[in-house]
């Protein structure tokens, strides 16, 4: 019962800003607190408090905290950006990650590049195996699929 009287005292975030009484089965109260207005603001100048209430009542009461974090962060994303929202931080993201694999990438081959100079007997065995060959080890290094793995991590000699 001590629930009931907190939100008949401090009304929540949904409540104070449409200048309503909160009453206890309030259906925003347990998602937007007084001490979040902002969350509550950016949802419903984007979705619309009518929505809201009508999406958190067709959602299971276990997810709705869910539907709501989620409905919060698109309505922050579409602020920010009102033409791509999420979906441009989600590109930016991915063209991060694209550009973080290339230069993992690149990096691998630097260190398959540098091994095969430092193994002269893995140098060497390419290089009898392709007699004739001008290519040596810089087809091995320039392997994209190819990852080196450390031997100082193995166990074995």
């Amino acid at each position: 019962m001590a629930s009931s009287s907190s939100y008949s005292n401090c009304p929540c975030a949904a409540c104070k800003f449409l200048r309503r009484k909160c009453m206890p089965d309030c259906v925003f109260a347990p998602y937007f607190p007084p001490e979040e207005p902002q969350k509550f603001t950016n949802v419903h100048k984007i979705f619309g408090a009518s929505n809201v209430s009508k999406l958190l009542n067709e959602v299971l009461p276990h997810q709705r905290e869910d539907a709501v974090n989620s409905l919060a962060y698109e309505a922050e994303a579409r602020i920010k950006d009102p033409v791509y929202g999420c979906v441009g931080a989600i590109s930016v993201l991915q063209r991060q990650v694209m550009k973080l694999q290339k230069e993992l990438d690149a990096t691998n081959a630097d260190l398959i590049r540098y091994t095969c100079n430092e193994m002269p007997t893995t140098t060497t065995i390419i290089t009898t195996s392709q007699r004739g060959s001008e290519r040596g080890t810089s087809s091995i290094a320039q392997s994209s699929s190819f990852y080196y793995h450390s031997t100082w991590n193995n166990d074995h000699p």
